[in-house]
């Protein structure tokens, strides 16, 4: 349940930098507010790991790794202002974190009708 839960808030978390990203482009204080979304999402990232980390298994600490790779990655391309590279890696963070929280988040299933 907190590996869900760590997954669905570094989701959330990588949809709002998406927003802020488009706030540093149209409006003069942007730029912090893009800043403050990238500290909750490297905060969401290895709130992430820690869950991965708890619940001891290799399949769910690999993905948490590779998050927290493409995230410093994702700060070194920001701080150094490589938008041609980190606007892709960014589109592939939240891409990875959809998908992950895809398989851990069950699927509700409604029963059949019986005949």
């Amino acid at each position: 349940m907190f590996l869900r839960v760590a997954i669905a808030l570094q989701t959330l978390a990588v949809l709002a930098q998406a927003v802020t990203a488009g706030l540093l482009l149209s409006s003069p204080g942007g730029r912090a507010l893009h800043a403050t979304t990238a500290i909750v999402v490297a905060v969401a990232v290895l709130l992430h790991l820690v869950a991965a980390i708890v619940t001891r298994g290799r399949a769910a600490i690999v993905p948490a790794v590779a998050m927290l790779v493409m995230t410093l990655v994702q700060i070194a391309l920001g701080v150094g202002h490589v938008k041609v590279l980190h606007v892709p890696v960014g589109v592939l963070m939240f891409g990875a974190s959809m998908m992950r929280l895809g398989q851990v988040w069950p699927a509700r299933r409604v029963p059949a009708a019986t005949a």
